[in-house]
C-alpha cells in the first residue's frame, strides 16, 4: 500500500520557523522526484520546492526562495521541507508528492496544516 504521511505542520509567529516530513512507503522511493506543495483557502494549490530522485537538485517557487530548504534522505524514504522566515501569506495546506521518473506515476499525501499568525 502506497502512503505519503506528512508531519510537522502546526501555528507559528511570523518569522519562526517549521521543518514538515513526508514519510514515504509502498513504492520506490529512489525512482521518485519528490515535490511539497500549499494550498491556502480560497486558492489553487501550488509548487512551493522539488527535488530529483538523487537529491542532487532541487527548485523553488519564488514566493519562498531563500526562505526555504528541501531535503531528502532516501536510506530513510523520507523527505523534507525546512521553513525559515515564516509570513501569514505561507499559511495553507502542505502536501508532499511523488512523481516517478519512469512512467509518471504520481502519488499525493493527505497534507499538513500551516499556520502563520497575522
Amino acid at each position: 500500500q502506497v502512503r505519503l504521511v506528512e508531519s510537522g505542520g502546526g501555528l507559528v509567529q511570523p518569522g519562526g520557523s517549521l521543518k514538515l516530513s513526508c514519510a514515504a512507503s509502498g513504492f520506490t522511493f529512489i525512482s521518485y522526484a519528490m515535490s511539497w506543495h500549499r494550498q491556502a483557502p480560497g486558492k489553487e494549490r501550488e509548487k512551493v520546492a522539488d527535488i530529483t530522485a538523487a537529491g542532487e537538485s532541487a527548485n523553488y517557487a519564488d514566493s519562498v526562495k531563500g526562505r526555504v530548504t528541501i531535503a531528502r534522505e532516501n536510506a530513510k524514504n523520507t523527505f523534507y521541507l525546512r521553513l525559515n522566515n515564516l509570513k501569514p501569506e505561507d499559511t495553507g495546506v502542505y502536501y508532499c508528492r511523488g512523481v516517478a521518473g519512469f512512467n509518471g506515476e504520481e502519488y499525493w499525501g493527505q497534507g499538513t496544516q500551516v499556520t502563520v499568525l497575522s
